[in-house]
């Protein structure tokens, strides 16, 4: 006991040790990243910050480019999470619930048996001394399949043109949501009305669904990619045209195609599109996504139609048949996406302006 004090003294004054009390073994841990390792780390994640097409810099990426570097030792997934948490590099609260599973809401979506795309238009983004652009965005909910088209100007006619080549380039998806946009839905001037979109989805044979107004979490897949697109490619480049931006987009699709590759081979199968466009519906089902009043009442259409009056202020999945005009309305509950219960059927007729008019 003594020499371990005086070893702690090593021939200094007594009123200038330092007795406090240390912990046993080594002072520095042997398995702590070292210091050449985490300034690779942030090194990498500052170069993929600026340079990288697709524009991701979280651990994932990292560990990827330093793989691609044939850095060593290669870091852990773990190690690079911890490194940029402790150099203030993340951060962010956890979700302490966990949300439903994806396409929980339809039950084909909820087995993983057919796929969904998802649209909205990103509006409100202007060039510096140059136009106001939209940007029509859409991803798909299993495979992850990206597409933009930045514009200064989306309307219907760009929606029916974009759709169309889109689905002939990767086949169609069973289901395409929207929210209820007058481009997607059809003017809101007139009850029972549906618009063009409405009208080529089912003669593609493609089932609309339409998002519940102001609702949370039935679009978070598409205003996740919203976001992911502004941020990788509105805020991050400086765009001098409508042309340049175009381009710049399509960079960073194509390297998000090529991350999500396996998720879009791995992704339900898509509908084979047809030859010729019909101008017929092919299948007559569309989906309204609402939640009920006071009374139990759903407000589609500028029509209500009464639900049930024990489920109050309670989402609901309206089936809408537009050649019998039947609706037929079930249950939906986040906490339990398996109950489903048929809760009223009704009688609503519907006008669809066609896709496109007839030859005379």
């Amino acid at each position: 006991m003594v020499s371990k004090w005086v070893h702690r003294a090593d021939g200094q004054r007594l009123d200038r040790v330092d007795w406090a009390d240390r912990p046993r073994g080594n002072p520095q841990p042997s398995n702590r990243t070292s210091q050449r390792v985490v300034r690779r780390i942030l090194q990498v994640r500052q170069w993929l910050r600026r340079y990288s097409p697709l524009g991701e810099y979280g651990a994932p990426a990292i560990r990827a480019q330093l793989c691609a570097q044939e850095f060593t030792p290669l870091p852990s997934l773990s190690t690079i999470g911890r490194t940029l948490l402790r150099h203030g590099q993340v951060q962010g609260p956890r979700r302490r619930q966990p949300p439903p599973p994806p396409g929980w809401y339809l039950p084909a979506l909820l087995h993983a048996r057919a796929e969904l795309d998802a649209f909205d238009v990103v509006e409100g983004l202007v060039i510096r001394h140059g136009p106001a652009v939209d940007v029509l965005n859409g991803i798909s909910l299993y495979g992850s399949l990206a597409v933009s088209w930045p514009h200064t100007s989306v309307k219907t006619s760009a929606v029916l043109r974009w759709l169309s080549a889109h689905w002939q380039r990767f086949g169609c998806p069973h289901y395409v949501q929207f929210d209820n946009d007058t481009r997607f839905q059809g003017t809101h001037r007139h009850p029972d009305c549906l618009g063009r979109v409405v009208h080529l989805c089912l003669c593609l044979g493609v089932v609309p669904v339409f998002a519940p107004p102001r609702e949370t979490g039935f679009q978070a897949k598409i205003e996740s990619y919203n976001d992911l697109w502004q941020q990788k490619v509105w805020h991050r480049w400086r765009h001098h045209s409508v042309a340049a931006l175009a381009r710049r987009s399509d960079q960073f699709v194509a390297a998000h195609r090529t991350k999500h590759a396996a998720r879009i081979e791995a992704a339900p199968a898509r509908l084979a599109f047809p030859t010729s466009i019909p101008l017929h519906p092919s299948q007559p089902q569309i989906i309204f996504l609402r939640r009920t009043d006071e009374r139990g009442r759903l407000r589609l259409l500028h029509r209500t139609i009464p639900v049930d009056p024990h489920w109050l202020h309670r989402l609901v999945r309206a089936e809408l048949d537009v050649l019998s005009g039947q609706v037929q309305c079930y249950a939906l509950r986040r906490r339990q996406p398996d109950y489903q219960l048929l809760l009223r059927t009704a009688k609503l007729d519907v006008n669809i302006a066609p896709w496109q008019r007839p030859e005379a």
